[in-house]
């Protein structure tokens, strides 16, 4: 099992944890992590694919499955720096709170990154 797996297991892991405890904030950051690491696996779609013109409705795939891709796999360190991204875009949305009064809504954030950096390690 590579650490991409484990990271994301980790997550789901605690995401179940958070949720039982009813830990709003910590529950959000899981689930955005998790949702971040599920977006960076999503196949391109290319753009210049030929529609097709014949049957029923033009450019439609028929038969089952027939859009359907193997998602790409995370190495360990695109899966790493997704969290960490993940943790850098809570600390500048903070810092900007901050700048405008917000503190309520900075400690929120800052507090979903230390969610994200204590499963970064673990």
């Amino acid at each position: 099992m590579s650490d991409a797996t484990d990271l994301r297991d980790r997550l789901r892991g605690a995401l179940k944890g958070v949720l039982a405890m009813r830990d709003r904030t910590a529950v959000a950051a899981l689930r955005s992590a998790i949702a971040a690491l599920d977006n960076a696996e999503a196949v391109p779609v290319a753009r210049e694919r030929a529609a097709a013109m014949e049957g029923p409705i033009a450019g439609a795939a028929s038969g089952v499955g027939a859009t359907e891709v193997p998602r790409r796999r995370l190495s360990d360190r695109e899966a790493l720096a997704v969290v960490e991204g993940q943790v850098r875009e809570r600390q500048v949305a903070a810092d900007e709170y901050d700048r405008l009064g917000r503190s309520e809504s900075a400690e929120r954030l800052r507090r979903e990154a230390e969610v994200l950096v204590a499963h970064l390690g673990a």
